[in-house]
C-alpha cells in the first residue's frame, strides 16, 4: 500500500436532508442516494489501498427525528444489510458495527450479528458502520467497564495502566485509531463522533453533500491528508535543504 495513503479513513455522511430538499424530493430520497454512495466509497476504498473505513451512518442522537423518518432508515438499514452482505463477503470485506444495539428491532440487530460473522475472516477491507453511536456514551462505557475491570483487580490502577488499556473498552477496541476524519456539507465540527479516537486524526471538511460525494472528492481529501505535517504533539523536524 502507498505510505502516503491513510490506513484508516472515517467518514461523516452529511447532507441527505438537504440534498433532496434542493430537489423537492422528500428526505428519503436522499438517504437513498446516499446508500448508493457508501456502496461506492467501499469499492473506490479498496480500490485505492485504504485498510479501513469507517462510516458514521446513525447516531445516538438520530433517534429524536420524527419516527417516519426513522422507520425509512431501518428499512433501508434492513435492505442494505439483506442485500450486500453476501457481496462484501465474496469481495473480502469484514463489517462491524459499533454502538448501541439495545434501541434496533430484534431482526436488526440478528442481520447485524449475521454479517459481522459471516465476514470475521476477510481482510481486504474493514468496514465499520457507527450505528445507534455517539462518541460521548462510548467513553462513559467504556469508564464503566475499566472501573469493573479495576474492582475484579481488587486494586488501584496506575495512570500509565488506565491510560494503556482504556482504549480496549472502547466500542473499536481493536481498530486503529484514525488517520483521516472526512465530513460532507459544508459542516465543520466532529457531532459527537469517535471523540477519544480523534485526538490525532487530520480533519477535511467538503461543501460537497453525501449523495454528491464521489471517488473523485475522496481522493481530493486524502490529496489535503499527504499534504499535513502530522506531529502527534512533537515538534516539527526541520531538513536543510
Amino acid at each position: 500500500m502507498d505510505s502516503k495513503i491513510p490506513h484508516h479513513v472515517a467518514i461523516i455522511m452529511d447532507g441527505n436532508g438537504r440534498w433532496a430538499k434542493s430537489r423537492g424530493l422528500p428526505r428519503t430520497a436522499g438517504h437513498r442516494k446516499g446508500v448508493d454512495v457508501v456502496r461506492k466509497m467501499v469499492e473506490t476504498s479498496q480500490d485505492i489501498g485504504i485498510k479501513t473505513l469507517t462510516l458514521f451512518g446513525f447516531s445516538s442522537e438520530n433517534w429524536n427525528r420524527p419516527k417516519d423518518e426513522i422507520n425509512d432508515l431501518m428499512k433501508m438499514l434492513r435492505a442494505y444489510l439483506r442485500s450486500e452482505t453476501a457481496d462484501l463477503h465474496k469481495n473480502g470485506v469484514r463489517l462491524r458495527v459499533i454502538g448501541d444495539r439495545h434501541a434496533f428491532d430484534k431482526d436488526i440487530v440478528e442481520l447485524i450479528e449475521n454479517a459481522e460473522r459471516l465476514t470475521a475472516e476477510n481482510d481486504k477491507l474493514n468496514l465499520v458502520m457507527a450505528l445507534g453511536y455517539g462518541g460521548r456514551q462510548d467513553i462513559l462505557h467504556a469508564a464503566q467497564l475499566l472501573a469493573d475491570h479495576a474492582y475484579r483487580e481488587k486494586r488501584k490502577l496506575t495512570r500509565e495502566e488506565v491510560e494503556n488499556i482504556f482504549p480496549q473498552f472502547l466500542m473499536t477496541a481493536g481498530i486503529p485509531d484514525p488517520d483521516l476524519m472526512i465530513r460532507t456539507s459544508g459542516e465543520k465540527r466532529i457531532s459527537n463522533f469517535l471523540i477519544w479516537q480523534c485526538a490525532y486524526t487530520e480533519f477535511v471538511f467538503t461543501e460537497t453533500l453525501w449523495p454528491d460525494f464521489t471517488r473523485e472528492d475522496l481522493k481530493l481529501a486524502i490529496d489535503e491528508y499527504t499534504k499535513r505535517d502530522r506531529r502527534f504533539g512533537n515538534i516539527q523536524t526541520l531538513t536543510k535543504g
